[in-house]
């Protein structure tokens, strides 16, 4: 009986495997559009200085952190970023909500925390169970709405996750007041949209659209890129890697149509592993592994200028205590441009998370699974 019961459980995730590579091979490639520079202006070798850090308020009595996301918000308004994580207990536990903080331009500092998605209502608001949530990433559309893609999963882990949609249901931009509802869940999966996560902040493109980078997990581990037009409309999707051992992809742009995808390695002596498209997202190819060690951890990249790459990531080879942030000229060779956290043996420092507003790089990460740590950087004139 448990030997039945053990093959028609092997059998289906296998089978789910084989439709999610399917998918991503059949669905259209998204619709050609050139990505967006942060900074339009070569900035050359022009070191990046540390001007603040702390932590971001977490709601009260609240014991755990995780899996933080920035916002860059347009200037003018209330608050130069905002910041989403998913907390609670621990997690996983049935407590687990997104909370969310805004940096007030006014004040200088970061607003009290509160919640923004919790558990319950989303099932509710869905019409069937959620277990757990996390990952959140936000990106704001061409109406200056905010949206939010979480990981949600019903029965199973985090492998048998879907990735829900969310939209901003009421007026303006501050944080105090946002709310959020559901648009749908992505269809990504002919097996009711299981194992796709999101974990990486989307890559802009320059007709107001995003393509957001994600990853299946289950069995199979490979990245996929899904293209949004400017009102957060679903286009398509594409697989970026044939390999089967990367996931949380973080795209980073080397120029409008040449952009690199770089991803987590599972490995046990694992690398950060890159793939590329030189046709803006149409078609992708993996390429070389970085010099970078990776210890099956999560990283983030930005296109900051033309010239001008970063990747956050840590850089020891079997844990993560070390957090940095490296530059590169040509996306294969890195150099350290500052030290984000470097703790003991027994201290976490991990999930980063990258923005540009206000003439800054803001970098967000987890600290030891408690609270969201931030840095805010300048370029040095």
């Amino acid at each position: 009986m448990h030997s039945a019961w053990a093959r028609w459980v092997w059998g289906s995730l296998c089978c789910l495997a084989i439709i999610g590579w399917d998918l991503a091979h059949r669905l259209p490639a998204p619709a050609l559009a050139q990505a967006r520079w942060p900074i339009t202006t070569p900035l050359g070798d022009k070191p990046l200085v540390l001007q603040a850090q702390g932590h971001i308020p977490m709601p009260p009595n609240t014991p755990a952190a995780h899996a933080s996301s920035l916002l860059s918000m347009p200037a003018g308004g209330p608050e130069a970023v905002l910041a989403f994580w998913f907390a609670g207990t621990k997690e996983s536990a049935p407590d687990i909500g997104i909370a969310a903080s805004g940096f007030d331009r006014a004040t200088q500092q970061w607003q009290p925390a509160r919640w923004v998605l919790e558990r319950q209502a989303l099932g509710q608001a869905l019409g069937f169970g959620v277990r757990r949530i996390g990952n959140p990433v936000a990106w704001l559309d061409a109406d200056h709405k905010v949206h939010l893609f979480v990981v949600a999963t019903g029965p199973g882990g985090w492998a048998a996750s879907r990735i829900v949609h969310l939209r901003q249901s009421n007026a303006g931009i501050g944080v105090a007041q946002l709310a959020f509802e559901p648009v749908r869940v992505l269809p990504l999966s002919w097996w009711w949209n299981v194992s796709h996560l999101v974990r990486a902040a989307p890559l802009a493109l320059q007709d107001g659209g995003m393509v957001l980078p994600v990853y299946f997990e289950l069995g199979l581990k490979y990245p996929v890129a899904l293209r949004f037009d400017r009102q957060g409309e679903f286009l398509g999707m594409v697989r970026m890697s044939q390999r089967t051992h990367v996931l949380q992809p973080t795209l980073v742009m080397q120029s409008e149509r040449h952009w690199l995808a770089f991803m987590r390695d599972q490995r046990p002596e694992g690398r950060v592993t890159v793939a590329q498209t030189q046709d803006a997202g149409q078609s992708w190819q993996d390429v070389s592994d970085l010099a970078l060690v990776n210890p099956d951890a999560s990283v983030a990249g930005l296109g900051l200028a033309p010239g001008r790459m970063l990747l956050a990531h840590n850089s020891s080879p079997h844990s993560r205590t070390l957090l940095d942030l490296s530059q590169s000229a040509n996306g294969q060779d890195w150099t350290l441009a500052h030290a984000l956290a470097h703790g003991s043996a027994a201290q976490e420092f991990s999930y980063p998370a990258m923005a540009w507003a206000d003439n800054s790089l803001w970098v967000s990460y987890t600290d030891q699974r408690q609270r969201i740590a931030w840095q805010r950087l300048g370029i040095k004139p």
